[in-house]
């Protein structure tokens, strides 16, 4: 029998089955902020019922993939995650789910493998202006410490941790690297996308006006429903369960429609 070689669960491939789902009848990925992991992710993996799965991908430069090289852009990540092999077993209906860089990640992941005739069936995004609307920026360009007062502004990183030097040291680069590809991302004119998207963002978050919130609309023919939570650009560190049970419910509904067999699972 093939093994999925991005849903398996060692570290080969770009995705992490972080809670094992044997029974799952839909699954939803998850694409972490920059400077996330996927082990950002794993409370979420445990908190889901029974029926459904979250996978989580692993970037390039962390965790077991830390000495991998970054990609060049936001384009030739979405690619390789996009271009996995076709295996044999059961396949599962997926929801695309990212947050902030992980936004456009997922968006540019549900572009490719729609152009391949396999499109999720739903696509969820947290925390970015619309694709057309990305904000371009100089932060990757500065020095460290002006990275570490962006990264305190924008509640990404636990202050604990920027007070300490070793992870600094070890992780700055890895953050600066995604502060460039977010900064550079820039979409490609195409075909626009025939799925669902719900846009979520917190009331507080500076890297997201509501007009930014909405022009998602214009990514895709299907519907586009935006949602707001109270909170910062992190609002789902204090609304983690109605962001979960959201997913939840929308891989549920997915469940009766055709699966994607770019997520096959054995």
């Amino acid at each position: 029998m093939s093994v999925d070689p991005i849903a398996r669960d060692s570290p080969t491939g770009a995705f992490r089955r972080l809670v094992s789902r044997p029974y799952a009848r839909a699954r939803v990925v998850l694409f972490p902020h920059g400077g996330g992991s996927a082990s950002y992710y794993r409370s979420w993996a445990a908190a889901v019922p029974w029926d459904i799965e979250f996978l989580a991908c692993q970037y390039p430069g962390r965790e077991d993939r830390y000495s991998e090289p970054a990609p060049a852009d936001i384009q030739s990540l979405a690619a390789a995650l996009a271009n996995g092999p076709p295996v044999d077993g059961p396949q599962l209906p997926t929801i695309l789910f990212g947050h902030s860089m992980g936004a456009v990640v997922a968006y540019e992941v549900a572009r490719r493998i729609s152009a391949a005739g396999d499109p999720p069936q739903g696509l969820v995004v947290s925390g970015h202006p619309a694709p057309a609307l990305t904000r371009p920026g100089r932060v990757h360009l500065g020095s460290d410490e002006e990275l570490v007062e962006e990264l305190r502004r924008t509640e990404a990183t636990h202050r604990d941790l920027l007070d300490n030097p070793s992870f600094i040291q070890a992780f700055l680069p890895v953050i600066r690297s995604d502060y460039r590809l977010s900064e550079t991302y820039r979409a490609l004119p195409g075909p626009r996308l025939n799925v669902p998207v719900t846009v979520l963002y917190g009331d507080r978050d500076p890297e997201i006006l509501p007009r930014e919130a909405e022009a998602w609309s214009e990514v895709t023919d299907g519907p586009c429903e935006v949602r707001v939570f109270e909170g910062g650009h992190f609002y789902l560190e204090e609304h983690r369960d109605p962001v979960v049970k959201l997913l939840t419910a929308h891989a549920r509904a997915a469940s009766d429609e055709s699966a994607v067999p770019w997520l096959s699972a054995p």
